[in-house]
């Protein structure tokens, strides 16, 4: 792997316009499971949830016909706020501040990225730590949810008070799809990172990308035609950025 890792210093060394790309195995190293590993959210067998479809319970149509199980189902396996960002988060945030790094669009709706320093962040799936009335369009605190004495919390106007992420049958943000596509279309570097790609039209974003560099970070390949021109890394992220701040001299 440190070869590879030297190749990538080379890389970030020669480029200016750099963009990450992430999604949950950024995150597991803080503790937070991903969804389809063999410990991930999709293999946990909670007898309160087994006879649901993992997908469902993360759907609008789960929260809209059955709220009290969509609502038990996030208080339960969706609580990252006492969660800390990882090496990984650390290393972006400090490439950003030298200015190497542009953007980080994420999957992930923990906000470990902007936890870590990360100013400029597009969450394509939106963020657990905002919430909304669907009704009025009142937002609440991160809390709110997790602290409502209601099964299914209520705004003031009688509204349901649901977080502000991208549930499946939802369209993605479009503000965050914009300047995903732009940063990605703009990047002179992609890495990407702790994705399997898997996630459609997330995963699409990232044809975006018209620059020299290509370069992944995973623990296992991706089934996904990306090109003969890539830089493939297969180790933990956190690991690699660990040692690429070192062979950087990059504090994280």
């Amino acid at each position: 792997m440190i070869d590879k890792i030297e190749e990538l210093k080379d890389i970030i060394d020669g480029s200016d316009n750099i963009v990450f790309f992430g999604g949950a195995g950024v995150s597991t190293e803080s503790g937070v499971p991903d969804f389809r590993s063999k410990d991930g959210l999709y293999n946990q067998h909670d007898v309160r949830f087994e006879k649901y479809q993992p997908e469902y319970l993360l759907s609008h149509s789960c929260l809209t016909f059955e709220p009290e199980v969509y609502f038990e189902f996030h208080r339960q396996k969706m609580d990252t706020r006492n969660i800390e960002p990882n090496a990984a988060h650390r290393y972006l945030a400090a490439l950003e501040k030298q200015g190497k790094l542009k953007a980080v669009v994420t999957q992930n709706i923990d906000g470990l990225h902007q936890k870590a320093g990360s100013k400029v962040v597009y969450e394509i799936h939106g963020t657990a730590l905002r919430n909304y009335c669907t009704d009025c369009g009142k937002e609440y605190p991160v809390d709110h949810i997790f602290n409502s004495t209601e099964a299914v919390p209520h705004c003031e106007c009688g509204g349901v008070i649901r977080p502000d992420i991208t549930l499946y049958e939802e369209g993605l943000p479009d503000d965050q799809v914009a300047g995903a596509v732009r940063a990605l279309s703009e990047a002179d570097t992609l890495i990407i990172g702790g994705t399997s790609l898997a996630v459609y039209p997330a995963a699409s974003f990232i044809h975006y990308f018209r620059g020299r560099n290509l370069v992944v970070i995973n623990m296992t390949a991706l089934d996904v035609a990306l090109g003969e021109r890539v830089l493939f890394i297969q180790a933990k992220i956190g690991e690699a950025f660990t040692e690429l701040a070192r062979l950087q001299g990059i504090e994280i």
